[in-house]
């Protein structure tokens, strides 16, 4: 999987918790968004988090 362009948010691993405490694998996603953001380079398209869309940390090419 991707992480994000900006923050570099990725997969991390976890459990799930029982009731009776009984822990299993598990995995937490990033809401990552395929979007064309304005880069140094120019126009590009890559994976960026939603936290980092809505706080303004990328611009959206239109």
């Amino acid at each position: 999987m991707a992480q994000c362009y900006v923050c570099g948010k990725k997969k991390v691993s976890g459990h799930n918790v029982s009731h009776s405490n009984k822990k299993t694998k598990r995995v937490f996603k990033p809401n990552l968004q395929r979007i064309k953001i304005l880069t140094d380079k120019g126009p590009r398209r890559t994976y960026v988090c939603t936290r980092c869309i809505r706080s303004g940390a990328v611009t959206k090419v239109v």
